[in-house]
């Protein structure tokens, strides 16, 4: 802990003396009242965040973009977390090239560690959302599972420079890393929390007795590693966006680790071929009212058919803003439906959330949240150990949080 502390202090103290301009962080407190299922991160079955009701540490991080010189840059965020497995870490770290240029068309890249830009929601610093505190179910995976550790190639182009109304951007990446990425997704389920995955985390999940005894593969444990090497091939994906003034944009996504599912590493890991379509939206209707939503449509994989499953999930927010106080609804919906044919290891599951956050923002440092959250699952191997399927949990939050 002290070594990889120094480590990451040492990053961002040698990133300073190149002239940092933006350096700076969030610290979130919360009063949450939760229900009484125990959550995943102490192997239970509940699929929200908090451990417990109580004032609790919810969010703390630091991040900066330093320029390197005029071209390159160098963002990173580093995270400090009271719960899950490990509680320091880095959750961003990437040199983005982007230079000046005349052209109608343009180049940028980045390399490293990071997301895609695949999410209308998590647009804030340390990809958090500005609207809500608990994120959507396909960002919380996404923020679990999921993040490049490759680079990234871009065009784009500027409706200004081009006399029109419409700008766009083409994204293409390769990547290592993410050959995990779907275990917690079909063993689990989705879940809705604003947790993010720390670089070599771990993602503990209920004590599954079909997944410990995984006939006639190799037994796997109920945790899973996010951001794993397992097959030593490369993944990719396709990003385009469109953007109608500043009024309306589309965001499509396809992703593919193609990881090799036959393949398991030392820790008793698979790769999982994971792949999915992802399409988001947001519009702004006047400046009071702005609607959002994202579609992701996929299918994962482990052995020789052993585990697979299609998924489904989508969202959709409105958000009304006036001077400092906002309002933002959501609804998700999700399900996952098992493909295989292994009736001794189930893993259907199915979802409804709802949220409803208010914030008021006393300036740019201080800000106060209320939120309610209501998540229905589905979980068809809770059976599996003596639980009812069905399962609904509510919590609230009084939230406090500082930008420095």
């Amino acid at each position: 802990m002290k070594l990889k502390l120094c480590l990451y202090l040492s990053i961002l103290f040698f990133s300073s003396l190149s002239q940092a301009s933006n350096l700076g962080g969030r610290i979130e407190i919360q009063l949450i009242n939760k229900d009484s299922l125990s959550s995943y991160q102490q192997k239970g079955t509940g699929l929200l965040r908090a451990e417990n009701s109580g004032l609790q540490l919810q969010q703390s991080f630091i991040y900066g973009n330093f320029r390197l010189n005029k071209d390159w840059t160098f963002d990173t965020v580093a995270n400090i977390f009271a719960d899950g497995e490990k509680s320091l870490g880095i959750t961003q770290a990437a040199f983005i090239y982007k230079p000046l240029s005349p052209n109608i068309i343009k180049f940028k890249a980045r390399a490293g560690f990071f997301y895609p830009k695949m999410s209308v929601e998590n647009s804030s610093k340390g990809w958090l959302s500005p609207y809500t505190y608990t994120q959507s179910a396909i960002n919380t995976w996404i923020g679990e599972e999921l993040r490049i550790l490759g680079a990234e190639v871009a065009l784009y182009s500027s409706g200004r420079k081009r006399q029109s109304p419409w700008s766009w951007d083409v994204y293409s990446g390769i990547f290592k890393g993410n050959d995990t990425t779907g275990a917690l997704l079909t063993w689990r389920g989705f879940a809705t929390h604003d947790r993010q995955s720390l670089h070599n985390d771990i993602i503990q999940f209920a004590p599954i007795p079909s997944v410990e005894n995984l006939v006639p593969y190799i037994p796997t444990p109920t945790y899973t590693k996010p951001f794993q090497e397992i097959d030593g091939k490369l993944g990719g994906y396709i990003g385009a966006h469109l953007k109608y003034f500043r009024t309306s944009e589309f965001r499509y996504y396809y992703y593919d680790n193609d990881a090799d599912p036959l393949i398991v590493n030392n820790d008793r890991l698979y790769a999982w071929r994971t792949k999915f379509h992802s399409l988001a939206y947001i519009h702004n209707i006047n400046q009071k009212w702005r609607i959002l939503a994202q579609y992701m449509k996929g299918s994962t994989l482990m052995g020789a058919n052993a585990v697979a499953g299609d998924y489904v999930a989508w969202y959709a927010m409105f958000r009304y803003q006036k001077d400092k106080h906002s309002l933002s609804a959501r609804v998700d919906d999700y399900y996952l439906k098992e493909t295989d044919a292994k009736p001794y290891d189930p893993n259907d599951n199915n979802g409804t959330a709802y949220t409803l956050t208010y914030k008021y923002l006393f300036n740019e440092d201080y800000e106060f949240g209320i939120e309610w959250h209501q998540h229905n699952s589905d979980v068809e191997n809770r059976e599996l150990l003596g639980q009812t399927k069905k399962k609904q949990q509510t919590q609230y939050m009084l939230v406090f949080a500082l930008n420095f």
